[in-house]
């Protein structure tokens, strides 16, 4: 009986778990006789429940990568494609008056010429449509484009470009975002104001918080604008099959919304777009909103084929998003011994000519303003503010990195100032379970002290003498 019960249990799992071929198939009855629930899960040894965790793993297209055979789009190539240059303004803030394009058409090779007047709904924004795929009344930072060309080689249109004149009316401009918050800088969006997002944290009473404070401390830090400099630059080909129907291939990372912006700006149903991402050079956030796509679009329909577009390193710097650039002022109220007592936190974010992620940025930077640290008394104030600068958007932290370097700098002053270890005076002031973030969130799972002592034994923190 026991073997005939190992047989069935045997007959069981595969009959669950096991493919047959046709002829056992034929001899299965038509259903399956019930199985009784749970069946039993069973757990691989230690080390062996993945293949990856804990032992060495391959990337399935680490091969292809190491041999030069990865496709990226300028591998890319279809029959009688063209190539595509964009006229960037060169001046922060002016006023079209006149765009000739005429010499650049007559061109030989120059299949099509677009400027931003051809562009259905000429707008686009992550947040806010704030952003004209070509400037083509005015002009809102220099890496703005103000009209593009399809030729037969890149060499062509980059010549074309050159033929192209435009007339601008220069206007004031806005490069710093303390003077952008002042009643009377120049508006770099009239008739609207510089300050395009605020968000405010308040727990407790701050001020009296400073006023029992034995101690007050106070700094300004400000982090720079960061390019993503990704090894492969933003690239995309556009094409229209005989049905109208728009296929775009892209090095987007964020692909649905790229998808809704060309139905958008092209007024098209979404139906009739399909968006290709393709292997990605580095990402990192800067690729996450459309650049020349819709640009690329138009050129080919106007042309009839295939149309890609390839950014040169300098467009990268001067026409893709960056890291936000943050002015941060600090203010801390302190006892003697280093435990904090209130802190005031003012964050200005210097979000270049056009909105992009800077809400999302700015919403971040505020909640982590205050660092990993208990807090009863708290006001954090930021801003976003219009600057006539390449714009600012997406990158990896979205405002934790300047926060971050801003608050533990701050910290370091204050315990250099005590007296007091660096190490000690977090340890004192950390998170623990169960504390509340700025926010009143409960927080779980807290490491904080563990971490920071873990990690001072391994670098000899005490043993160095520091």
């Amino acid at each position: 009986m026991p073997g005939k019960k190992r047989v069935e249990e045997k007959q069981r799992r595969r009959t669950l778990e096991t493919p047959r071929n046709a002829a056992e198939v034929t001899r299965l009855p038509a259903v399956v006789p019930p199985v009784a629930y749970p069946i039993e899960t069973l757990v691989p040894e230690a080390r062996q429940q993945t293949p990856a965790v804990g032992q060495r793993a391959t990337r399935v297209d680490g091969r292809l990568h190491g041999l030069g055979q990865t496709q990226y789009i300028d591998d890319l190539a279809f029959p009688g494609m063209l190539y595509a240059r964009i006229k960037r303004a060169g001046i922060a803030s002016a006023r079209i008056v006149r765009i000739d394009t005429s010499a650049a058409e007559a061109m030989p090779g120059v299949m099509a010429v677009v400027t931003g007047r051809e562009i259905p709904v000429n707008s686009f924004g992550a947040t806010l449509q704030d952003q004209p795929v070509l400037a083509d009344e005015r002009v809102f930072h220099a890496g703005d484009g103000v009209a593009a060309v399809a030729a037969v080689t890149e060499q062509i249109a980059a010549e074309a470009l050159e033929e192209i004149k435009v007339e601008y009316e220069p206007l004031p401009a806005v490069f710093d975002p303390l003077e952008g918050l002042k009643e009377d800088a120049p508006k770099v969006h009239p008739p609207h104001g510089n300050v395009y997002a605020t968000k405010a944290i308040r727990k407790g009473d701050v001020e009296k918080g400073f006023a029992a404070s034995d101690r007050i401390f106070e700094g300004r830090f400000r982090t720079q604008m960061v390019e993503h400099v990704s090894l492969e630059p933003h690239a995309a080909i556009a094409g229209w099959d005989p049905n109208g129907r728009l296929t775009v291939w892209s090095t987007l990372g964020r692909i649905t919304l790229g998808r809704a912006d060309l139905a958008r700006t092209l007024k098209l149903p979404m139906s009739r777009i399909h968006v290709i991402a393709t292997i990605v050079g580095g990402n990192f956030g800067g690729k996450n909103e459309i650049t020349q796509e819709p640009v690329l679009a138009l050129l080919s329909k106007k042309a009839g084929r295939p149309v890609k577009g390839v950014f040169t390193r300098g467009e990268e710097f001067m026409s893709t998003t960056t890291r936000h650039p943050f002015i941060m002022d600090y203010k801390t109220g302190v006892t003697r011994d280093g435990r904090i007592l209130a802190r005031k936190v003012r964050l200005v974010l210097d979000g270049g000519a056009y909105c992009s992620f800077s809400e999302t940025t700015l919403g971040k930077a505020c909640i982590l303003a205050s660092g990993p640290y208990k807090i009863e008394n708290l006001l954090v104030e930021a801003f976003a503010v219009y600057t006539n600068k390449t714009v600012a958007g997406a990158m990896r932290g979205f405002g934790a990195p300047q926060t971050c370097f801003a608050y533990e700098s701050h910290m370091d002053d204050i315990a250099a100032a005590l007296g007091l270890d660096p190490l000690d005076i977090r340890l004192l002031n950390a998170f623990d379970e169960g504390s509340a973030s700025p926010t009143g969130q409960v927080l779980q799972s807290v490491v904080v002290k563990q971490s920071l002592l873990k990690a001072a034994q391994r670098f000899g923190w005490k043993e160095a003498g520091q």
